[in-house]
């Protein structure tokens, strides 16, 4: 097996439940060695259950360190000293008591890089940051679900896991400078960032983000769920092409432009709900994809993973969800996740 493109990094970890292990099982994943440094009760991840753990915490390493104590943050100081980046998700106050920042760690590693994952910033207090909390206070929430209905919130922690992928990037990012350095990533500015095109939008032509029936996109139509006679379908038309070849296979006539078919919202959707009504959602994604036109039967994560077999990895005897990272000629292994303290042989 071939090393992985960061074979020779080690980075620290110090943080608990999911935006700082997920960050960092992605570089372990890529052939980082990544030591994950607990409390002694462990991370707070293990009490929720050893499947939640390992989805997030394989092929790393375990050490356990009181960091309440003088003897835990110098045997820290230690680790600081032998490796290239240092992640910490904790709030703000728990970051700067323990030390965990590049101007407390310096003394140790000039060219340490320490990312801080927090929920509003390193300096902005210890306001509660979990993930639903900060979905709900930058908008997503609110942009999410029916117009009628009320905010609704996505199946999955959406602001945890997108602020693990940034952390990750910022991480390389300095390291690849050659300078140490703090970086700060914090789930609020992420998921602002991910609200984009709605935020310019705002910013810029004063158009107010609004919720569209079925999770229709504000821009393209038709974009968006349709029932279908059995199922619904995601259908996504972008441009006229796209829409041509739909029409042509689902017996439309007319709305050959996006400006017109922006204009005529209403009726196109009216149309195309009737024409896509005659077939189910499966069927209509094997005439369309063929096509070129972005459709697919709506799924439930046991049928997604029953058609993307390859994507499950094995990691002990646990079945995981692998990297969607892949590099030509890298294929990671996949060590089970750590027992806790399971390499703290390597403090003594």
């Amino acid at each position: 097996m071939n090393a992985g493109p960061l074979a020779g990094i080690r980075v620290l970890e110090v943080g608990h439940i999911l935006a700082g292990p997920y960050a960092t099982m992605l570089l372990a994943d890529l052939g980082a060695e990544v030591i994950k440094v607990e409390p002694p009760t462990g991370d707070l991840s293990r009490q929720v259950s050893d499947a939640y753990f390992a989805s997030i915490n394989r092929n790393k390493r375990s050490v356990c360190l009181d960091l309440r104590t003088e003897d835990g943050r110098r045997r820290l100081g230690g680790l600081v000293a032998e490796s290239h980046a240092l992640l910490v998700n904790l709030k703000p106050s728990v970051i700067h008591r323990f030390g965990l920042t590049y101007d407390s760690l310096r003394r140790w590693n000039e060219r340490i890089v320490c990312v801080a994952i927090t929920g509003y910033g390193l300096d902005a207090g210890d306001e509660p940051a979990f993930d639903y909390v900060v979905q709900a206070a930058t908008g997503v929430a609110a942009l999410t679900g029916d117009p009628d209905g009320p905010p609704t919130l996505p199946g999955y922690s959406a602001a945890d896991n997108s602020a693990g992928l940034a952390a990750a990037l910022g991480l390389l990012a300095q390291i690849v400078s050659g300078r140490g350095g703090q970086v700060e990533v914090s789930l609020r500015d992420v998921m602002l960032s991910q609200l984009n095109y709605r935020a310019s939008a705002y910013l810029n032509e004063g158009t107010e983000p609004r919720r569209l029936p079925f999770g229709a996109h504000s821009f393209y139509v038709p974009a968006q769920l349709f029932p279908t006679a059995e199922g619904h379908l995601a259908l996504f038309v972008t441009h006229d092409g796209f829409w041509k070849s739909f029409a042509t296979e689902a017996g439309i006539d007319g709305f050959e432009t996006m400006t017109e078919r922006v204009a005529r919202r209403d009726e196109v959707l009216a149309v195309v709900t009737k024409a896509l009504a005659a077939d189910t959602a499966e069927s209509w994604e094997s005439r369309l994809r063929p096509l070129g036109v972005a459709a697919a039967a709506v799924r439930t994560l046991p049928e997604a993973l029953a058609a993307a077999p390859g994507t499950i990895v094995t990691a002990g005897d646990f079945r995981l969800i692998g990297s969607p990272v892949r590099i030509t000629g890298y294929e990671p292994g996949h060590r089970p996740p750590p027992r806790l303290g399971e390499h703290q042989a390597r403090l003594e």
